[in-house]
């Protein structure tokens, strides 16, 4: 079947797409300690694999270590961004970072804890709104707003690092369950986001400008 069938919304229409619940666990079976490079986590995933780049690229954002989270998450997700902003096809990874990845086992516990949520979404996130995924104004929208968050995910805000990347995931389900109607939601909770602790980081800066201005 042709990929835009199952977009029609018609009564036989079917996904274009493997669930992302049952991606993970094909990913997941397998030897705990084997390293699964984001390069092979790509392969044969189709118009999908900017969301499976942008979902691996998000879950250090839910690792309990503060400053590290970040500092993993934030610029594979604006790479992400760029890249959708610049209208490639496939995504490009720099060599070093193509043969890395999280181990096996690692994905299984983050898998443990996501699959009953996935399964509920199952029923929610679908197929619909193809224009939004596929439009070029609509696909550079959306890289322009993950560059943004990729950044502040970056920045040593404090209690941000699981709101970002709960809203990452929604963003990452989207594109890879092609849900334009999500995806619509998406942007409306990044663009607040965005102003919201963008704002409040650009309130930190100029108190940390101003205190090195009064200690020097």
């Amino acid at each position: 079947m042709a990929d835009h069938d199952g977009a029609t919304g018609g009564p036989r229409a079917k996904r274009p797409q493997a669930s992302v619940r049952t991606i993970l666990a094909s990913l997941v079976d397998g030897p705990v300690d084997e390293l699964l490079p984001l390069r092979t986590l790509l392969d044969g995933l189709g118009r999908s694999m900017f969301g499976m780049l942008l979902f691996i690229a998000t879950l250090p954002a839910f690792l309990p270590v503060p400053g590290v989270a970040g500092a993993l998450s934030g610029p594979l997700v604006s790479l992400v961004g760029l890249q959708l902003v610049l209208g490639l096809r496939r995504p490009w990874l720099p060599g070093f970072v193509a043969t890395r990845g999280p181990r096996r086992g690692t994905l299984a516990r983050f898998e443990h804890r996501i699959s009953p949520w996935l399964l509920r979404l199952e029923h929610l996130v679908r197929p619909r709104l193809a224009a939004l995924i596929d439009h070029r104004a609509a696909t550079m929208f959306t890289g322009v707003l993950l560059v943004l968050l990729g950044l502040l995910l970056a920045l040593p805000i404090p209690f941000t690092n699981y709101v970002f990347g709960v809203l990452l995931l929604a963003y990452a389900l989207a594109l890879l369950e092609r849900d334009g109607a999500l995806l619509l939601l998406s942007w409306g909770a990044g663009i607040a986001a965005i102003v919201i602790f963008g704002v409040t980081g650009g309130t930190l800066a100029a108190v940390a400008t101003e205190w090195l201005d009064r200690l020097f």
